[in-house]
């Protein structure tokens, strides 16, 4: 990996049924981290040790992913036992509440619990995940978001997915980052080998598209998604080529408390291929300053 930290510490809860692998730095009140597709908690390797300044900062492997336990049931992957993962992890750690921070499906299921156990969130940072109304209206109503979005209806057809992700040695892995980065020095080789080998673990790749083979039962969740009003902070990359920026127009209609900031030429990765201003924002969202 290009980026290793000595004072890292790789470690493993349970907690609703799954063994959960996590790597965790500092002391403080609890970040918690939540990754996307087809990631793991090495997707926020540029935040760990910036808000470990303060905070203990946990970056968890989701289940079916990475070292993480991989159930084999479709209906293992429903966001009531993804919330259920989410709720389980903070109090495993001994907190009541965290900050709690998701890119891509970790965004969409930190929008989740943020709705479903308030009292638990202190505050919530989504980047590149649209609130989960907003993101619904789109796959209805955009025609745009509608082919941006393909991907999904693929993944429902069994075993062919599985197919043509392993061809190649996972070459459509490859792709998948370094094809989206606008700055094409994001990702090194050690980065994608590392994102190679995390989703060639036995079981993980079904285990994975499993998250998008609930995806109806997991957008129509009952849920009364009234105005939130924890603190919440958006971080989008203009360029993602996945979502559109305009699915975050109108959200402040959803959260009372909303900030916004746009990153212009960047991907998708927005973590990744510009962490220093993520870092920035997040550290500022939270009242701190950039050491």
């Amino acid at each position: 990996m290009s980026v290793l930290n000595g004072s890292w510490q790789h470690k493993f809860l349970t907690t609703n049924g799954v063994k959960l692998h996590y790597v965790t730095q500092g002391k403080g009140d609890l970040v918690l981290l939540l990754h996307g597709f087809p990631e793991f908690w090495y997707s926020w390797r540029y935040q760990i040790p910036e808000l470990a300044k303060y905070y203990q900062v946990v970056a968890v492997d989701m289940r079916g992913y990475n070292e993480s336990d991989k159930p084999d049931r479709l209906e293992a992957y429903r966001l009531k036992e993804l919330l259920g993962d989410v709720r389980g992890i903070i109090r495993a750690l001994g907190h009541r509440q965290c900050i709690l921070a998701g890119h891509d499906w970790g965004g969409f299921i930190a929008w989740e619990f943020a709705y479903e156990y308030p009292e638990m969130v202190e505050n919530l940072i989504a980047l590149n995940m649209p609130h989960p109304a907003k993101f619904g209206e789109s796959l209805r109503d955009n025609p745009q978001q509608m082919l941006k979005s393909w991907y999904i209806l693929a993944f429902q057809v069994p075993f062919l997915p599985e197919f043509v992700f392993q061809w190649n040695d996972y070459d459509v892995v490859a792709k998948a980052f370094q094809s989206m980065a606008i700055d094409k020095t994001t990702f090194s080789q050690e980065d994608i080998a590392a994102y190679k080998d995390a989703i060639a673990k036995p079981g993980a790749l079904t285990a994975m598209l499993n998250y998008y083979r609930n995806i109806l039962p997991n957008l129509t969740h009952e849920r009364d998604r009234g105005i939130l009003t924890i603190p919440t902070l958006t971080i989008w990359g203009e360029e993602d080529k996945v979502l559109g920026k305009e699915l975050t127009y109108g959200t402040e209609a959803y959260v009372r408390d909303f900030t916004i900031h746009y990153i212009p030429k960047c991907s998708h990765w927005v973590q990744q291929e510009q962490p220093q201003l993520v870092n920035q924002y997040i550290l500022e969202f939270l009242g701190h300053s950039q050491n």
